[in-house]
């Protein structure tokens, strides 16, 4: 086999070029039209057929191998956020009001690298590479969408990857375990008696009984969850009251859930809904949780994380090795990876001197440009290490 990272060498200039392009021209979710023609048109021009998934935008392309083998999918989403770009680069956004905030510029740009790369050598490939340019990200919509539509069945491994300006360029995050929290969503409604706010003594009030309701579901975190598990329990909204002299009948809250554990995450309703129930019940009023499960954990298994440990050094040696902290943060690469065993990579974005250090959906985030080849490569890598292990 070709030495991938000498291969990609020649591709850089037009990585960055690609790369530029994106990001002065970001898209909203369901709304990728352009980067989806984009796309589409490298993928044509390197004779990788295009699956038409039945959704308007995203895109799917095959490369087929010269042997038989196993069908790698690599995944990138493409879709932006509706943030006004404040980050000093030459290329910024020339879409008001939207930006490449959380860097799904560098994943497309990454899996069109691995494209550009794997289509050079094709005659080489024992095996097939799907390659999935996924809508929505932002939504956590575009995975499902695309799992429903099939785009897994032939699938045999996926590998992604999201940028981390934690994680210095040059570098990749290989995790072994949980890497992103499973991410679900909470209503809470409080329901009192109305009445005069200067007689209390009439009415039940139900915005009393929520701030007992947000302070005791704390506890959840730190009396009923082992201190060894890491769950976080936060409440993001609140909605209730009309006037300053006027005792409300109902307060709705909303927050988000975030687990590891496959058992915690499947007792949280359950312990949610008796602990609001309780709280609120000693206060007069009655409490109720409405529990959406939105997102599974990103956990990376044993057998996949040696085979991204090997891409790593395959390319870049050891040095190219970063163990990173996991983040409570979501990803919908989990729903892929709910059907088919996968790795997830963080991709080093992070330096200093260029001033690349803001986070994710900050105005002023930039990625140094410097990992494009990096994530392009070590998915390419990715790719043929997966073919290699299940021709061996």
């Amino acid at each position: 086999m070709a030495n991938i990272k000498e291969v990609s060498k020649k591709y850089e200039g037009q990585l960055l070029e690609f790369f530029k392009d994106l990001h002065m021209h970001p898209e909203l979710s369901f709304k990728e039209y352009r980067t989806t023609q984009k796309i589409k048109d490298l993928l044509t021009s390197l004779g990788i057929e295009i699956i038409d998934m039945g959704i308007e935008t995203g895109v799917v392309g095959l490369l087929r191998g010269k042997y038989d083998g196993p069908t790698v999918a690599l995944r990138g989403d493409i879709d932006a956020l509706p943030i006004l770009e404040e980050a000093d680069v030459e290329y910024k956004s020339t879409v008001d009001g939207v930006m490449h905030a959380c860097g799904h510029d560098t994943h497309t740009t990454s899996v069109a690298g691995a494209a550009l790369i794997l289509s050079e050598l094709r005659e080489e490939l024992h095996g097939n590479v799907k390659f999935i340019f996924q809508l929505a990200e932002e939504k956590n919509a575009g995975a499902k969408m695309l799992v429903e539509a099939g785009v897994m069945d032939d699938v045999d491994a996926i590998f992604g990857l999201h940028n981390h300006p934690d994680v210095p360029v040059g570098k990749m995050g290989v995790k072994l375990g949980g890497l992103m929290a499973a991410v679900d969503t909470i209503w809470i409604d409080v329901y009192g008696k109305g009445g005069h706010g200067g007689i209390p003594q009439k009415t039940i009030d139900p915005i009393v009984a929520t701030s007992g309701v947000i302070q005791g579901i704390q506890t959840i975190v730190s009396r009923n969850i082992s201190p060894i598990d890491s769950v976080v329990v936060s409440i993001g909204t609140i909605e209730g009251g009309t006037a300053n002299n006027v005792i409300c009948e109902h307060v709705h809250m909303s927050g988000t859930v975030r687990t590891f554990s496959k058992e915690t995450r499947a007792k949280m309703p359950e312990i949610l809904s008796q602990k609001v129930e309780d709280i609120a019940k000693g206060y007069g009023a009655i409490g109720k949780v409405t529990y959406r499960f939105d997102l599974p954990a990103v956990i990376n298994e044993k057998d996949m994380y040696d085979i991204a440990c090997q891409s790593v050094r395959d390319v870049y040696g050891d040095e190219g090795i970063f163990d990173p902290i996991p983040t409570t943060g979501g990803e919908d690469f989990s729903i892929f990876t709910e059907k088919k065993p996968g790795f997830f990579y963080w991709l080093g974005v992070g330096n200093p001197e260029k001033g690349c250090v803001n986070q994710w959906h900050s105005p002023r985030f930039k990625a140094d440009t410097d990992c494009l080849i990096v994530g392009a490569s070590v998915l390419a890598q990715s790719a043929v290490n997966y073919m290699l292990k299940c021709t061996k």
